[in-house]
């Protein structure tokens, strides 16, 4: 299970206030996991933390890995992690809900190749070294890919790696392909001309990632949980209509050049989403794809692990934006 992004302050570019329904009164800050460059990012640029400073304590990972080990330690309330890492730590027990999904493009999810690969297809890396995480959206993509050909799991040797080590793995040739999603995707077809030979897109997979929350914070801190659910919904919905001005605040705080930016965004828009039938079907696709795989050994539902009751939240965000 792994994934990735962070924090940023960013000021201008059309700042977005909420009317909240009810103020924080919490003793104690709402824990937030984060991964770089996202959630933080996106709230801050979008203006919906002002109100709240000091409320929520936010703590970055590197992946949806540690991320998901946090939310299992009782380290943090609550974290945006990918479909792939959540079902992961769902199926092994990690005593979390999904209270938002989120939906975006399928090209940011991508198996990708040097420019110089000889590799035009996903037929083409047969017996060869792909990097990805474990139980990351990028293992999960090679297992769609590695289905969608009718190859067994042994067709293509999985070399498992955090994303900077993966990188460095790739780009020192030490793997053919690199199975990765945003950032890294647009990074690596900007700045260094590597190519897809497939992407999520065209396996027809659902593009999602969950804002997981502990059970026992899903009881004690409704709703700060509910008022963070609604203010990320909005910010996501301010940014996919100020994409411009946001690539450029995003890539002067993160130091990634404005047109890597300005690629992701424009082809994620990346939405908050009430968790509905689709929703649920779709994740449903993803425990039984691990299933096929062994890799998710007892029953899952995914109706058990998502948690409707904060939709009413995602809406009033979407609507305040």
């Amino acid at each position: 299970m792994l994934q990735r992004r962070t924090f940023l302050t960013a000021g201008g570019a059309g700042l977005l206030t909420l009317a909240a329904p009810r103020l924080l009164r919490a003793e104690t800050p709402l824990r937030v996991g984060d991964q770089r460059g996202n959630a933080r990012a996106v709230m801050q640029a979008a203006g919906v933390l002002k109100d709240i400073e000091g409320r929520i304590a936010w703590s970055e990972f590197p992946a949806a890995a540690p991320l998901v080990e946090a939310l299992n330690a009782d380290a943090i309330d609550t974290g945006l992690v990918g479909d792939a890492p959540f079902t992961f730590g769902a199926a092994a027990g990690v005593p979390i809900k999904a209270i938002a999904a989120t939906r975006e493009g399928g090209e940011g999810l991508a198996i990708l190749v040097p420019k110089d690969s000889p590799a035009r297809s996903f037929a083409d890396l047969k017996g060869k070294r792909i990097a990805t995480g474990r139980g990351s959206i990028g293992h999960q993509l090679v297992l769609a890919a590695l289905e969608h050909a009718g190859w067994p799991q042994d067709a293509v040797q999985l070399v498992f790696l955090l994303p900077s080590d993966a990188k460095a793995a790739y780009s020192s040739g030490a793997v053919e392909a690199w199975s990765t999603w945003e950032p890294y995707v647009s990074q690596e077809e900007v700045l260094a001309g590597s190519r897809a030979v497939v992407d999520s897109g065209a396996l027809k997979m659902a593009r999602m990632s969950f804002q997981a929350a502990r059970e026992d914070a899903i009881k004690a801190r409704r709703p700060e949980l509910a008022d963070f659910v609604r203010r990320l919904a909005a910010a996501r919905a301010w940014a996919n209509d100020n994409i411009p001005s946001y690539a450029n605040t995003w890539s002067g705080l993160m130091n990634v050049p404005e047109p890597v930016a300005q690629r992701w965004f424009e082809r994620a828009r990346t939405r908050v989403v009430p968790i509905d039938d689709s929703v649920v079907r779709d994740e449903q696709w993803n425990i039984d794809l691990y299933t096929r795989a062994k890799l998710v050994r007892r029953p899952v539902k995914a109706a058990d692990i998502l948690d409707r009751s904060f939709n009413d939240a995602v809406q009033a965000g979407l609507k305040a934006s």
